[in-house]
This record gives C-alpha cells, sequence and structure tokens, in this order.
C-alpha cells in the first residue's frame, strides 16, 4: 500500500505544477494591486498541487503510460482506486477555494470538467489535435491565469483581462505539442491522434512558431497597459527566451530519447517566466 500511495503522489507532479505551470497563475496576479497576498499565496498552492495535481493523476490514470511523459522519465504504474483519489483532491480543494467567490469556483469547476473530456473514455478529447488544444489551453491556460487574477484582488473582468488570458493560452499551448514529440509511437499504438501524430514534427515547430509569439504579444501588451515597465519586460525577456527556445524546437528530431532535451527546454522557458513573474509580484505593493 506504502509503493501505492507513492506511487500516485509521484502521478501528482507538484514539481511539474509548481515549476512549469505555474507562470499563468502568477501573471494574472499582476494586472491590478495585490490585495490579499496571504490568500493569494495559498490559492496558488491549492491551484497547483489540488486541482492540477488532481487533473494530471486522473490523465495518468487513463493514459496507462509506461514510457517517458512530461514531469515523469518512468512513471509508476497505477492502479483502481487512484481515478476516484485523484477526484476527491479536487474536489477538497474546491472547497478551500470557496472563499474565492462564486466566479473562482466556476473556473475551478469548469477545468475539472475540461480534465474529464480530455482524459476520460468516450470523449478522450487528448485523442484529437484541436480538441487536446482547447481543453488544454482553457484548463490550464486561461483558468489558471484568470483564477491567479481573481485572488490578487476584486477589481471585475474586462477585455483587457480576456485578451491576456488567451496571450496566456497560447505561451502554454506553444510548448503542448513539443512534449508530444518524444512519446509519438506509445501515442500512436494507443490510439491517440494528438497534434504531434497528426501533423508530424513539421508541424509542430510551425505551431510554436506561430502561437509563441502571438502568445507574447497578447500577454504583454495588455499587462503595459497596466504597468508599462513591467509589459514592456516580459515583451523583451519573452522575446529573448523565445528566440532561444525556438532554436532547440528546431533541432528536434522526434524521438524517444529527446525526452531529456524537451524537459530541459520546457523547464528553463517555464522557471524563467516563473522567476520573472514573482519577482515583479514581490514588488507589488498591497493597495
Amino acid at each position: 500500500m506504502l509503493t501505492q500511495a507513492w506511487a500516485f503522489f509521484v502521478h501528482l507532479r507538484w514539481h511539474y505544477q509548481v515549476f512549469i505551470l505555474s507562470g499563468g497563475y502568477l501573471l494574472g496576479g499582476l494586472f491590478q494591486p495585490l490585495d490579499a497576498p496571504l490568500a493569494f499565496c495559498l490559492q496558488f498552492l491549492n491551484v497547483h498541487l489540488l486541482l492540477n495535481g488532481g487533473v494530471t493523476a486522473f490523465n495518468s490514470y487513463y493514459d496507462e503510460d509506461e514510457g517517458p511523459v512530461g514531469g515523469l522519465e518512468r512513471p509508476p504504474p497505477m492502479t483502481g482506486w487512484m481515478m476516484p483519489a485523484s477526484l476527491v483532491l479536487q474536489m477538497v480543494g474546491a472547497a478551500l477555494a470557496a472563499s474565492e467567490g462564486v466566479a473562482f469556483l466556476v473556473l475551478w469547476g469548469l477545468t475539472m470538467v475540461l480534465s474529464v473530456f480530455y482524459s476520460a473514455p468516450p470523449f478522450r478529447w487528448k485523442s484529437r489535435p484541436w480538441p487536446s488544444l482547447v481543453a488544454v489551453g482553457v484548463g490550464t491556460g486561461t483558468n489558471t491565469f484568470l483564477m491567479g487574477y481573481l485572488a490578487a484582488g476584486d477589481d471585475g473582468l474586462n477585455l483587457r483581462i480576456v485578451v491576456a488570458a488567451v496571450g496566456v493560452a497560447l505561451l502554454l499551448l506553444s510548448l503542448y505539442p513539443v512534449s508530444q514529440v518524444f512519446q509519438m509511437d506509445e501515442d500512436a499504438a494507443r490510439g491517440d491522434r494528438g497534434f504531434a501524430v497528426t501533423y508530424g514534427l513539421e508541424g509542430v515547430k510551425r505551431f510554436f512558431a506561430v502561437s509563441y509569439p502571438s502568445g507574447l504579444l497578447l500577454a504583454s501588451f495588455p499587462l503595459a497597459l497596466v504597468r508599462p515597465a513591467l509589459g514592456l519586460g516580459l515583451a523583451l525577456a519573452g522575446g529573448v527566451g523565445g528566440w532561444l527556445t525556438g532554436r532547440t524546437v528546431l533541432r528536434l528530431q522526434g524521438t524517444p530519447g529527446e525526452y531529456r532535451t524537451v524537459m530541459r527546454l520546457k523547464y528553463g522557458a517555464s522557471v524563467a517566466f516563473v522567476l520573472f513573474t514573482t519577482a515583479a509580484l514581490l514588488g507589488t505593493t498591497p493597495r
């Protein structure tokens, strides 16, 4: 039982949630004065450890991966109790999120629903390129950004925030098909026709070349309207990071042995984004 419990914990991939997927939430906190820093930090842990961790374990249960996946080079096997346990984890997180209001809970619930459509049969959006992009872009991109924005303060939503949320989704999605290139054979054998399997390595590279700069523009320009120096800094740092990332993407060959190369790429780009937003938040004065 201890071995199974450890396997479940591993599949939560908390290191992946915090260092790869947290930039959107943190960026959301930069679009208004940080009214309640403690609540913002607590919900950061809640969103990434309970919601995103539970969603990731739920997906792992249905994937039954044996080869490398994002954040896990050797995923341990999962057993039957782990699927409902992943849902319980998300529901506990929802109870803790109730203090942030109805809009926050709606975003939480939508993320849970999208994870079911993404992973579970008979829906299994993960097996189709464009539905999978919608599920990941909204569930992990726009929703996480908006939850960070709502946790930061009580300013209402507006067009500027919606545009920035779309930008965050595109930035996240720019590397999503890249993380599939080392598992194309396993995905195809399982019957999953994801983006990389459907469009091949060249399609993955073209998608990055379009989605990354588009996402950077849509995320940095609205931020510049609120905080000009940070918006310009995000655009410049993101441009340099995108150029460096793109050089590595162009060299990918689509082999299973490129797992570590892709993970270094994702960690490098994402950790830089997280450090940028964290440093900016530390300089934010509560209203």
